[in-house]
């Protein structure tokens, strides 16, 4: 199995794809283990500070050294050459805010992941013509599960993740979970700022393991 359809089942798979960005590189290693000892193989660390590229190339060794089923994803890649920098540092797969048609061609190229931020039928239909089977709706707190629960039979053959929002309670990822998304994105709600300053990685493995184990609740 290629390592693109392995990430494209272990997401719904986890239900969860954490998302995180910080500035310090060890205090980005930690959390990633946090989350690793939680149970999650895929994170998405997010392309969002000067220090992203150097924290993610370290992130990778890491994984490389000690987490060798985890897969490492990169967000808010904008354009190609962010995507190939990513690439040659060694990312898994790519995720966007918006629907970039240079990052589709280099995830394709190198027959890789791409998860597109969608907000409309018409940019969903655009990204399903660029090849993309995974869908972030973004923002999700904007659209909600009812937009969800009124596109899912237009889209039988995609997977949807919102991203932007997401709730750890059971009211909030039941509802999502209902509407027919795969997974949920989860960043801020997860990985707050105050968990990272207080560098309270026991929390945030605590954190994550009831929200996996809420999402499996739901499912049943």
């Amino acid at each position: 199995m290629s390592k693109k359809q392995i990430i494209f089942d272990l997401i719904p798979q986890q239900g969860i794809l954490p998302l995180y960005f910080n500035k310090d590189t060890e205090v980005s290693i930690e959390i990633l283990r946090a989350l690793y000892r939680a149970g999650v193989k895929s994170v998405e660390y997010t392309n969002r500070g000067e220090a992203a590229l150097v924290n993610f190339t370290a992130m990778k060794k890491v994984c490389e050294a000690e987490m060798k089923d985890m897969y490492l994803g990169v967000g808010t890649i904008k354009n190609a050459e962010m995507a190939q920098q990513f690439i040659d540092a060694g990312a898994d797969y790519l995720i966007s805010p918006g629907l970039v048609e240079s990052v589709a061609a280099i995830a394709d190229k190198n027959d890789m992941l791409w998860v597109p931020g969608c907000m409309t039928p018409s940019e969903i239909i655009k990204a399903e013509t660029l090849g993309a089977k995974f869908i972030k709706l973004f923002p999700g707190n904007l659209l909600g599960p009812d937009f969800m629960s009124g596109i899912k039979e237009l889209f039988q053959d995609l997977k949807f993740m919102p991203t932007g929002g997401v709730d750890t309670t059971k009211e909030n990822l039941s509802g999502w979970f209902k509407s027919g998304v795969c997974a949920v994105g989860m960043g801020s709600k997860l990985v707050s700022k105050q968990l990272m300053e207080a560098k309270d990685y026991a929390a945030i493995e605590r954190d994550t393991k009831a929200v996996i184990e809420t999402i499996k609740g739901i499912r049943g």
